[in-house]
């Protein structure tokens, strides 16, 4: 049997409680309101509509909470160092693609890492990478926690996928999760800031504007904002990021994918393991 075929290792690094299920689905439920709240207020007309100075100060606590109840779960020593190793590869790789248009190499070993460490740990990894490049480039703005938040959804939703998937059909469903992730990434980023970037139209202006609208019917402010982004971002950032991420996860993913999971094999888990098959 090729080390490609093998089937993978199901390791939970991070094992999930109820509790930490429960405070996961909280805090990804409080990123995604805080994400598309502006679309969901009615506001009178007239009325001002302020940028979520509120949402950011909670939004970086949100983060902490979520890690601070995964340590808590039981991060093995080992484990841990694994996270640290990856998020500082992660922050590195990061900056050597940073301002090449949609040259983006995190999520390569997001997804990777996430797929076989799982869910958990793909949240962690997530966060932790984006914290970690914006100190390394001096990018810490009101951005950073949408990017730690979505990333982190990014890593967990890689652990989520289909665990008995093997061999190049893994790698499919990888690169198919990729593509999906670039432009998801990409849209809900452009989510977190277009209500303020291009100012807020007041109601009864020129319809053709793509500003958002405030008290405006909801299917009429998503068609301005999928205008915005298919002229922003989804031709250039996030189809690079995309192609990028796929090509990167077809010529390395199997090599990167074993090597995980030879390290896996040698850490200590806390929680629930699946006997891996034997070494090569």
């Amino acid at each position: 049997m090729t080390a490609l075929s093998r089937p993978p290792a199901a390791v939970v690094a991070v094992p999930l409680r109820w509790r930490s299920r429960a405070v996961l689905a909280v805090a990804s439920l409080a990123g995604l309101v805080m994400l598309v709240w502006p679309l969901l207020v009615r506001v009178p007309e007239g009325a001002r509509l302020d940028p979520p100075f509120l949402f950011l100060a909670l939004l970086p606590l949100v983060i902490v909470v979520v890690l601070a109840e995964l340590s808590e779960g039981g991060i093995d020593a080992r484990v841990l160092a694994v996270l640290g190793v990856l998020s500082a590869i992660n922050a590195v790789m990061r900056g050597l693609s940073a301002g090449v248009a949609g040259v983006e190499l995190v999520f390569f070993l997001l997804i990777l890492g996430g797929r076989v460490y799982g869910a958990a740990f793909g949240f962690a990894l997530g966060a932790t990478s984006l914290f970690a490049s914006a100190l390394l480039t001096a990018g810490v703005g009101p951005w950073l926690p949408y990017q730690m938040l979505v990333s982190a959804w990014v890593g967990m939703g890689a652990g989520l996928l289909p665990r008995r998937v093997t061999g190049r059909a893994e790698i499919a469903m990888l690169v198919a999760y990729g593509v999906f992730s670039a432009y998801a990434f990409g849209i809900l980023m452009n989510l977190s800031g277009w209500p303020f970037l291009l100012g807020i139209e007041v109601p009864g202006a020129s319809s053709g504007s793509l500003s958002f609208e405030p008290g405006a019917p909801l299917a009429e402010n998503l068609q301005r904002f999928a205008v915005y982004t298919l002229l922003t971002s989804t031709g250039s950032w996030d189809t690079g990021r995309a192609i990028t991420t796929s090509v990167m996860l077809v010529v390395l993913g199997p090599a990167v994918l074993l090597t995980l999971r030879r390290a896996a094999r040698r850490a200590v888990v806390v929680g629930e393991t699946v006997t891996p098959a034997p070494a090569p």
